[in-house]
C-alpha cells in the first residue's frame, strides 16, 4: 500500500524540533515487520507510518503524552492503545473492529470515574497533527 502520512509525520520534526528529519528519527519497516509482527491483531496503516516516521523520536514520542513503543501495542476492552497520558489519567486507541481502516478514529478513555471511552471524533493522523500543535503552543498566538 502506498505510503500516506510518512512525508508530513517527517515534518514535524523540522517544525517542532528546529532540525532536519533522519533516519534515526524513525523505525526502518523491516524493524517494524519484526517489531509488529508478534501481535494476533492488525495495526492501523497510519500508525505504522507514525512509527515509520517517528519512532526513534523521543523528543515527540514522549512529548507531554507517552506512545507505545510498537512492540508494547495492546488490545484491552476492545481498543487497541497506543497513547498514554503523562500522568496515566487517560489511555487512547482504535476500536478493534476499526483496525483495517487505514486511518481511524481515536478514542479516548479517562482512568478516573467510569466515564468508559468517547470518540475524539478525529482519525489518527488529524489527532497527531492537532495534538503537537497543542503540546508545542502553535496556537497560542491567535486571537481568539
Amino acid at each position: 500500500m502506498p505510503e500516506m502520512f510518512v512525508d508530513k509525520f517527517r515534518a514535524l520534526v523540522p517544525k517542532y524540533l528546529g532540525r532536519k528529519w533522519s533516519e534515526q528519527d524513525g523505525i526502518s519497516y523491516d524493524e517494524l515487520e519484526g517489531l509488529l509482527g508478534e501481535h494476533k491483531f492488525q495495526v492501523p496503516q497510519a500508525l505504522v507510518e507514525f512509527y515509520h516516521a517517528l519512532g526513534g523520536c523521543e523528543d515527540l514520542m514522549e512529548a507531554h503524552d507517552f506512545f507505545w513503543d510498537p512492540d508494547e501495542l495492546e488490545i484491552e476492552d476492545g481498543y487497541l492503545l497506543f497513547l498514554d497520558e503523562m500522568d496515566e489519567e487517560a489511555n487512547w486507541g482504535f476500536r478493534e473492529e476499526h483496525l483495517a481502516v487505514p486511518d481511524p478514529i481515536v478514542w479516548i478513555r479517562t482512568n478516573t470515574g467510569n466515564a468508559g471511552w468517547q470518540s475524539e471524533e478525529a482519525t489518527f493522523s488529524e489527532f497527531v497533527f492537532d495534538m503537537f500543535d497543542w503540546v508545542f503552543g502553535e496556537d497560542e498566538d491567535q486571537d481568539g
